[in-house]
């Protein structure tokens, strides 16, 4: 009896292990807000990473594809609910994530004779105004990381997504420096490349441990660049149009970098 508790942590730290094992290499998401809106962008293989959730929000995806696929329908059959049953504007990601997908996520991790869900979220929620987007992290235990500002911290109008901890965290401090948040899309365009890159730059065993000279991040972006397809999508302020979220073509993308 009194072994059983530490079996049951145990399995969990074993777990843990092997699902951060698993996301590892996952190529990193970013999302900041400017101007018009939210901008999401990841590079990689062509497998869609990106998707709108419902009106307002938008989520961005990293591990298994089977695991993202049931997680995004879930996503959308408790926002479609949510919508039908009171209305759109009471849709939100706060009650989305805090009531349904976080606990859900939780359970599966915790009940260790099941499959846990390898994945981790990246939602962005955007408001009438730019104080009011929301970027929400979903970690696949559950754990939930926002940008409003708490206790010792600002509010932040961007959130990242990444296989380590080391490489999400200097994304973060990479965006903290560099972004504003008036910026136009094509300033917003090249910053979230950029964060990418840092991102992708921290990756492995042998990923760099701090932030980058600016030289070499331009040199790793441009060499990224020339072999690796972009996906980018926005969500757009604007409440004269009725469908917020809008893939980019590669050639919206490519036009502002010169490419």
């Amino acid at each position: 009896m009194i072994e059983e508790p530490y079996r049951w942590v145990e399995a969990i730290a074993n777990r843990a292990e092997y699902i951060e094992t698993q996301l590892a290499a996952g190529s990193p998401i970013v999302a900041v807000g400017y101007r018009d809106g939210i901008l999401f962008l990841t590079l990689g293989p062509a497998r869609q990473k990106l998707f709108e959730i419902y009106d307002r929000i938008a989520m961005g995806a990293i591990g298994h594809p089977g695991d993202i696929e049931r997680l995004r329908m879930a996503a959308i059959e408790l926002a479609s609910t949510e919508g039908f049953t009171r209305s759109a504007a009471d849709v939100s990601l706060r009650r989305l994530a805090h009531y349904s997908l976080s606990p859900l996520l939780k359970t599966a991790f915790e009940q260790v004779y099941g499959a846990p869900y390898l994945a981790r979220l990246l939602f962005a929620e955007i408001g009438a105004k730019q104080e009011g987007d929301l970027f929400l992290r979903l970690d696949y235990d559950g754990a939930i990381a926002t940008n409003s500002a708490s206790f010792g911290q600002t509010r932040q109008d961007f959130g990242v997504l990444s296989g380590t901890r080391q490489s999400t965290e200097l994304m973060e401090n990479f965006l903290r420096a560099e972004h504003s948040t008036g910026a136009t899309f094509d300033r917003a365009l090249k910053i979230a490349l950029d964060a990418w890159t840092v991102g992708h730059l921290a990756l492995g065993d042998g990923g760099v441990k701090e932030l980058p000279a600016r030289d070499k991040i331009l040199a790793a972006r441009k060499e990224r660049l020339r072999g690796a397809g972009i996906e980018a999508a926005l969500l757009e302020r604007s409440d004269k149009i009725a469908i917020r979220y809008r893939a980019l073509t590669e050639a919206e993308i490519r036009a502002p970098l010169g490419d």
